[in-house]
């Protein structure tokens, strides 16, 4: 038999090592940019998605469902992507609130070293049991992972009609708004889409939500003067906004229109009011935005409506995106519009997505999505 040579060995038992060094190092390298990127939906499934960011890169997420009953539960991260459950926050329905029922769209914002969470649900001050009775209530907690109790035994503000999706902006000059949605309920009101429903045999009217705002008192426990009407669906169908505004109608969804789930921002000195259009169980859930010069409007609709909508209608599988609110990257750089939406793999649940969107150069207001597809974590790498 034959010996092997040393040198011979030698060198093969080096060139094994180089070829297993270098699928060690593909393998390290795949796992990097992995790392470094992310794929929605995320592994969270609420609806009305909020985020607050505290201290020291720490985010909380709030919203609708999910694992909490009669009440709100709260999610951590430190990345806007891996969000750990830590359990429920808020609890309602108990025999001394004045919540009995569909917890909807909770709100956090910290304010003096502490933590208000604004939030809608079912009102037990109901004498003539109606359907919808809805009101905006406020808890406050010393940390964002609760528990939060409310600050009053009824709701922050009676305006004598069903409201929901409280949304809160504090200015530069510290004055607070609260802005909201009246809803659809009772509520009908004339327009050219309600004359061609009815020419269509399809409904006898057409009812709507629009978003309010008023101000309000610095220890939350009211409101200052009245309410301003700030959105509403468009009267005439001529309206640029009135298409898609106006989908869960059109498709025969439903004899609804809705203007909710609004969220406001400054930038520039000028004030963002994002907001969600159509049925928030339906595909066409959308979202547009206003601006305005004053919190309290009035707010001209933007040209580039809606700026984030379904996709199925161009090879997609999201639709039903919208309620959404708006997150800044760990390092400051990037804005995120954080929404809910549905795909073919999850139905009828809502889960939540994050993509990137920006303020151009000449104010307007971009969202790149929905997106499915692998994106770059929300921080710079350079």
């Amino acid at each position: 038999m034959n010996k092997i040579k040393p040198y011979i060995l030698i060198s093969f038992c080096v060139f094994f090592y180089l070829i297993q060094s270098s699928c060690k190092s593909n393998e390290e390298k795949t796992n990097v940019v992995q790392s470094m990127t992310y794929t929605n939906p995320l592994s969270v499934a609420i609806g009305d998605p909020y985020v607050l960011s505290d201290s020291n890169d720490r985010y909380y997420l709030y919203g609708t469902g999910g694992q909490a009953r009669d009440g709100f539960s709260v999610y951590f991260s430190s990345d806007l992507i891996n969000w750990k459950y830590e359990g429920q926050v808020f609890y309602g329905n108990t025999d001394d609130s004045w919540s009995i029922g569909s917890f909807w769209a909770p709100e956090v914002y910290k304010i003096n070293e502490k933590y208000y969470m604004f939030y809608s649900a079912q009102w037990r001050n109901n004498p003539n049991k109606e359907q919808e009775n809805f009101r905006i209530g406020v808890a406050v907690a010393s940390k964002p992972t609760g528990p939060f109790i409310d600050i009053t035994n009824k709701p922050i503000y009676d305006p004598n009609y069903p409201i929901i999706d409280a949304n809160v902006f504090v200015d530069d000059d510290g004055r607070i708004y609260l802005f909201y949605s009246r809803c659809c309920y009772k509520h009908p009101v004339e327009s050219e889409i309600a004359d061609w429903v009815r020419a269509q045999g399809w409904y006898n009217e057409i009812e709507e939500s629009w978003v309010y705002g008023i101000e309000l008192k610095p220890d939350f426990t009211g409101t200052i003067g009245e309410p301003v009407l700030l959105l509403r669906p468009p009267v005439s169908m001529s309206d640029t906004q009135a298409e898609w505004e106006s989908r869960s109608v059109t498709s025969h969804e439903v004899n609804r229109r809705w203007t909710e789930g609004s969220y406001t921002f400054k930038h520039n000195g000028t004030y963002y009011m994002m907001y969600s259009a159509n049925h928030f169980g339906g595909e066409n859930y959308a979202v547009g935005y206003a601006t305005s010069q004053s919190p309290l409007g009035p707010y001209k609709k933007a040209p580039n409506n809606p700026v984030l909508q379904k996709n199925t209608d161009h090879g997609g599988d999201v639709s039903g995106t919208g309620h959404n609110s708006v997150i800044i990257s760990p390092n400051g750089s990037e804005m995120f519009c954080v929404y809910h939406g549905r795909t073919t793999k999850t139905g009828n649940n809502r889960v939540v997505f994050i993509d990137r969107m920006e303020i151009l150069k000449d104010g307007t207001l971009a969202v790149h999505g929905p997106t499915t597809n692998p994106q770059p974590v929300p921080f710079s790498i350079n």
